[in-house]
């Protein structure tokens, strides 16, 4: 990962907008949005064409020059682009596909949407990412070849894709699962809803050759306030989530009340309302435009809390990959359980009576009662998972924090670990 700078820089908050560092409630998240995203939104709302058109379309070349790749949809959800591109990849009743546990219900969710399987992976220990070595042992042991078709010993149903989860911001090792992928003939849809911007190995995560699908939800790293983005160099599969994303209906829909535009179109598919609009798109596109700074922002906070926590030992700070460079969306801390006399949720408490925001990512999905009683998943499959979930807590981080903020979560983290020592 490149070095940050050890000082923080000069903080991006408006002048009389104070996010926290007056005794007053710091939440866990807050939106970077500046008068030049205020400017844009008006400009937009003012034009008369406020739903999917011309924004939208400057939004999707801009951030398709940014990912280095051929093709960018933007959709209204990160959950939209993941849809979509499960269902543009083949993805069907009876199928199954591979992700990790420790991520939000939509990744998996999808896949039921579209009467697929959802079969879950344990983490690697360090980075909280889908482990390779068990999506290779899975495979191996779970699925046999029949009449050229790789089928799920019990189930009979047939394994479409792997979706990989960048835990936090931190970049999986996708030179492996992709590897896996195309040695099994599978389809790799890549969940960076944390992951903008993030990179590893020099490869910019939205532009490793696999469909990709982004968030832009309001405490994302890049907000539309809802929205997201699927990213491809695949033009079929481009064209085919474009299709589905506005209701089947026949190209360039949109346009249809545009002055070039036509009455008649034509349904050639039963699709779905996943188009983003051009107010969300003119937000985004300043957004865009910031990701550098607001990214140098959030690492220096990371590493000035990774730096204070190293050296008191009052938590346990995420670790970095030598060649990552992580997008920081998350900074989830794990506690020593073992020198505390209180357990996760007191500690959180502790925190919000000192005024401190937090949150917690993600009450593994195997341990959700839909999965559990669907498919009968047991906390022992998932090792791992098991052992770091009751110690995760996630600080605030974003690039409105100032110095502090920051300090504040510092004292309040390392007072209540002092407190609670046994």
């Amino acid at each position: 990962m490149k070095s940050q700078p050890a000082v923080l820089p000069v903080e991006s908050r408006t002048p009389g907008e104070p996010v926290g560092d007056r005794g007053d409630f710091l939440p866990f998240a807050v939106p970077d949005i500046g008068e030049e995203e205020v400017s844009a939104v008006v400009r937009v709302l003012r034009s008369g064409w406020i739903t999917t058109g011309p924004e939208v379309q400057a939004f999707e070349r801009e951030f398709a020059e940014a990912m280095g790749v051929r093709h960018a949809v933007a959709l209204n959800s990160c959950t939209a682009a993941l849809h979509l591109a499960l269902e543009a990849h083949g993805v069907r009743p009876g199928d199954e596909v591979l992700t990790s546990t420790l991520t939000f219900t939509a990744t998996a969710e999808v896949v039921e949407y579209l009467g697929a399987r959802t079969r879950f992976v344990d983490v690697e220990p360090r980075y909280l990412n889908l482990d390779p070595a068990l999506v290779r042992r899975l495979i191996e042991q779970d699925y046999v070849l029949r009449d050229g078709i790789r089928r799920h010993r019990v189930s009979g149903g047939r394994l479409r894709a792997i979706v990989p989860v960048h835990f936090g911001g931190h970049p999986c090792d996708m030179t492996q699962l992709q590897a896996i992928a195309e040695e099994f003939g599978l389809a790799v849809i890549d969940d960076a809803a944390h992951a903008l911007p993030a990179a590893i190995g020099g490869r910019v995560v939205g532009g490793m050759g696999c469909t990709t699908a982004f968030s832009f939800y309001a405490t994302k790293t890049l907000t539309t306030a809802e929205g997201g983005m699927l990213t491809t160099d695949d033009a079929e599969i481009a064209a085919r989530v474009r299709l589905m994303a506005l209701h089947g209906i026949s190209r360039d829909a949109w346009k249809r009340y545009a002055a070039d535009g036509s009455w008649y179109y034509e349904v050639v598919e039963a699709g779905y309302k996943y188009n983003l609009t051009d107010i969300a798109a003119a937000l985004g596109r300043v957004q865009l435009r910031r990701q550098g700074e607001l990214r140098v922002r959030r690492a220096a906070i990371a590493e000035r809390y990774s730096a204070a926590f190293a050296a008191s030992g009052a938590a346990e700070p995420p670790a970095v990959a030598g060649g990552a460079e992580h997008a920081w969306h998350l900074y989830p801390i794990r506690l020593p359980l073992d020198r505390l006399t209180i357990d996760r949720a007191r500690f959180i408490q502790e925190l919000r009576d000192r005024l401190i925001g937090t949150s917690v990512h993600f009450i593994p999905l195997h341990r959700q009662p839909f999965y559990q009683q669907r498919y009968g998943y047991q906390s022992a499959e998932f090792p791992v998972a098991e052992q770091v979930y009751p110690r995760l807590v996630s600080l605030p981080i974003y690039s409105k924090m100032s110095d502090a903020d920051v300090e504040r979560v510092i004292a309040a983290v390392e007072e209540v670990g002092h407190r609670f020592r046994r």
